[in-house]
């Protein structure tokens, strides 16, 4: 990294470089994760710093602000921050996401906001608010309201991007010609917004994942984005399936804070001696057994998802990704996550109650692994959604 700590996202970065970056921040994530968890949000300095190091917009291209990474390369690079603190991990996916679906808007107006020095960008694709057109001061735009929950990493960031319906003056949503709810983005400035302290939770407490609300905030046109995959440039990662960007960091938080558990319990084995026993863990058959299982669970879950991310990735580069590569992300990344959940509970389990101490980071990777199980894009439905696809039954694909 460079002596002032910023780093040219002009230039397309290698994985190695990417890899590296993350690991340099191995000491000092592990370090404060206590703090990262008390004050439920990322410190504004870490913030900046993991944007500095194109940590925050990796996978655009870098005529819109990123690094050019690959889909592999931010799935490896998420891991490697999760394997330190899952919180910082899970803001730079968040961020990386956030960055890569505004620019489907196409316009000058959202390259120039990407382009600017450390940005940082959040968002919630949810479609919540009501956005009615209008003009303000001879500018097309929407007036925007609405209240967002699930609002990671938005009080570090710049701009915010938030789902909304199509709405007319009295507040009805207008449907498009087939009678379904039009949906649209408004890309907010931070300033715009008002946060509501809602983030009190079990686990990925230093997300900052609370709400947030506007009131009759204008957004110009040229920051509104329609349509994740419809974006007019034709680099591959556009061509990339959005929602599988979204699934796959989700993927990547729960194997690297799994794998950090399992850090965790190779070091503690060597000295803990159970109560009622005269060696230490590490000696004792059921350790080997249960960590065995752990590794098999998670290199299990992390080589399917590995390996669907790269046979999609392999398609866009040509053209677009066929619905049964665009199903087989989706579902790697909820197995990724069941089976990075597995691995923790195992280990959870072996550590015994020095794990229920709020000094053992294991009990902190058991709840953040759990709390990502949760996110809507890695429920048990995920399977559901594969399973019918894979029977050949009439599905909506809209959303893989």
């Amino acid at each position: 990294m460079p002596a002032d700590g910023e780093t040219d996202l002009k230039e397309t970065v290698t994985e190695q470089v990417l890899l590296e970056r993350a690991s340099n921040w191995y000491d000092e994530l592990s370090s404060r994760a206590d703090e990262i968890e008390q004050g439920r949000k990322l410190p504004q300095d870490i913030a900046d710093r993991l944007a500095a190091d194109g940590f925050y917009a990796m996978c655009n291209p870098p005529e819109w602000g990123g690094a050019g990474a690959s889909p592999l390369d931010y799935a490896q690079t998420i891991e490697t921050l999760a394997r330190a603190d899952a919180s910082a991990a899970w803001c730079a996916f968040i961020a990386t996401t956030a960055a890569y679906s505004m620019s489907f808007a196409n316009t000058q107006a959202v390259q120039r906001l990407l382009q600017e020095p450390g940005v940082i960008a959040a968002g919630i694709f949810a479609p919540i608010g009501l956005a009615t057109p209008t003009l303000h001061e001879g500018v097309d735009g929407y007036v925007v309201n609405g209240r967002w929950a699930w609002g990671s990493g938005s009080q570090n960031a710049h701009w915010i991007s938030a789902g909304c319906f199509l709405a007319d003056e009295s507040g009805k949503i207008v449907p498009d010609e087939k009678g379904r709810p039009q949906h649209l983005s408004a890309i907010f400035a931070a300033d715009q917004l008002t946060f509501i302290d809602t983030w009190t939770v079990t686990g990925l407490q230093g997300t900052g994942s609370t709400d947030f609300e506007v009131s009759d905030a204008f957004v110009p046109e040229d920051r509104i984005v329609r349509g994740l995959g419809t974006a007019r440039s034709d680099a591959p990662i556009f061509r990339f399936p959005a929602f599988g960007m979204l699934a796959i960091g989700i993927g990547a938080v729960a194997l690297g804070a799994a794998r950090g558990a399992l850090d965790d319990i190779y070091e503690l084995a060597v000295g803990k001696v159970p109560a009622g026993s005269r060696s230490p863990l590490a000696e004792k058959s059921s350790t080997h057994r249960d960590v065995a299982r752990a590794e098999a669970y998670l290199r299990q879950g992390r080589a399917f998802l590995h390996e669907a991310i790269d046979a999609a990735w392999y398609e866009a580069q040509s053209g677009a990704v066929p619905v049964a590569l665009k199903r087989d992300l989706r579902l790697a990344t909820t197995s990724a996550v069941e089976s990075a959940k597995q691995s923790v509970d195992l280990i959870y389990e072996l550590a015994g109650g020095t794990a229920v101490y709020r000094t053992s980071p294991i009990q902190r990777r058991f709840r953040d692994v759990h709390v990502a199980t949760l996110h809507m894009m890695v429920k048990q439905q995920t399977y559901e959604l594969a399973g019918r696809l894979f029977m050949n039954q009439p599905t909506d694909t809209s959303q893989l």
